[in-house]
C-alpha cells in the first residue's frame, strides 16, 4: 500500500509552488475518498476551494507517485522547507529587480 502524507495547516500558494517541481503524479485524497490529480490545474481549481478554510487547507491526504515527490512534500509539510521551488522563486524576483 502506498504511504499517505497528511497536510497539516499548509500555506496554499507556497504548497503550489512545491507542487510543480514534482515530477511524477500527486493525487490529493479527501475524507470521503475523492482522488484529485494536483498535477492538472483543473483539479487543484476544485480540489483545493473545497478543502480551504481561512486560506489552509484542512483534512486531506497526499499520495505520490514518485517516492522522491512524496519526499519533496513531506520536508515541506513538516518543516515548511519549499525546496526547488523557493529557489525558482527567488530566482524571479531577482529578474523583476
Amino acid at each position: 500500500m502506498t504511504p499517505m502524507l497528511e497536510l497539516h495547516n499548509i500555506d496554499v500558494q507556497s504548497f503550489l509552488s512545491v507542487l510543480d517541481t514534482c515530477e511524477g503524479d500527486v493525487f490529493l485524497v479527501t475524507r470521503e475518498g475523492d482522488h484529485l490529480n494536483l498535477k492538472s490545474k483543473l483539479c487543484q481549481l476544485v480540489g483545493l476551494t473545497q478543502l480551504i478554510e481561512g486560506g489552509k487547507i484542512s483534512d486531506a491526504y497526499i499520495v505520490c507517485s514518485k517516492p522522491e515527490d512524496e519526499t519533496k512534500l513531506f520536508r515541506f509539510n513538516l518543516l515548511g522547507d519549499m525546496g526547488e521551488a523557493k529557489k525558482e522563486s527567488e530566482n524571479n524576483t531577482e529578474k523583476k529587480d
